[in-house]
């Protein structure tokens, strides 16, 4: 199972992008990150626009899309780690993670999104939101494991 997160912006150097790195380099399924900026002077409803067709061209043909979103489900860690559990049981071959700009997502993204996921109902900074996804990846793995990384 190949692993895809698109995410607008492009992450600076420092403790944040570091906290992303530590986590996705501990993974075992292959990740790659693909950050998306549109060019221009864009606000608005252009500007989410051009955000979500950028974040669909970044998803490889015939992946699993979890977009990211307020508005989404909110899964404990072991209830995440059995929706990526049960698509690698699938033989799903690819998943994308969505992370939508300071607007959030475009309707168009959300349609096509398997999957709508919240980290609660707290507003988080997007740079921090990657290290977040990717320890909960990285714990997913471990739960899937049985490793002892994570203790109910």
């Amino acid at each position: 199972m190949r692993i895809t997160i698109a995410a607008v912006g492009r992450a600076k150097p420092g403790v944040l992008r570091d906290l992303y790195e530590l986590y996705t380099g501990r993974l075992r399924w292959p990740v790659s990150l693909k950050e998306v900026e549109p060019k221009g002077r864009l606000s608005g409803p252009e500007l989410a626009a051009k955000e979500a067709e950028l974040l669909l061209a970044a998803v490889p043909a015939g992946a699993r899309v979890i977009a990211l979103d307020e508005r989404g489900r909110e899964f404990d860690s072991p209830g995440f780690a059995a929706l990526i559990g049960g698509w690698r049981d699938e033989a799903v071959a690819d998943i994308a993670l969505l992370i939508g700009g300071a607007d959030g997502h475009d309707d168009s993204v959300r349609r096509r999104a398997d999957l709508l996921l919240a980290f609660g109902r707290a507003t988080w900074p997007h740079m921090l939101v990657r290290g977040m996804l990717a320890e909960q990846l990285y714990r997913a793995q471990q739960i899937l494991a049985g490793h002892p990384y994570h203790r109910e």
